[in-house]
């Protein structure tokens, strides 16, 4: 079973930059794909970054890329991606929720859910 562990978000005003940190940790936490989505109110989940833990592959929405930068860090038994947001717009307001054991198998396509594992979600909201 892998547990995912996420931190960071909050609000700030438009052209503003805030940081996601999230960590998958358990036996098999790592490798793994893993990365966030996000849902508006009343509108389809989004998925907005991705990384691989140990190999080079990396994921962005077309509407987040040139603005957001994920990253990540591991060790043996523990994956932790950070997601750096510059730039932001109210655009970009939404609950915001960190998954792990993806299926990250294209660039351009969104990851597999089949085996996730979710973090609590965190807010961003971004004022005009």
């Amino acid at each position: 079973q892998v547990q995912v562990k996420e931190s960071g978000g909050g609000s700030v005003q438009a052209g503003g930059s805030l940081r996601l940190s999230c960590t998958a940790s358990g036996p098999t936490a790592n490798p793994t794909c893993m990365g966030w989505f996000r849902q508006r109110p009343g509108t389809e989940r989004e998925g907005v970054a991705f990384i691989h833990s140990s190999r080079p592959f990396t994921y962005y929405a077309d509407s987040v890329k040139g603005r957001f930068t994920i990253s990540h860090d591991t060790t043996k038994n523990t994956a932790t991606a950070l997601l750096v947001m510059n730039s932001l717009t109210p655009e970009d307001t939404a609950m915001y929720y960190c998954a792990a054991n993806l299926i990250c198998y294209s660039d351009h396509e969104e990851p597999r859910t089949d085996f996730v594992s979710w973090g609590q979600g965190t807010q961003v909201t971004v004022s005009s």
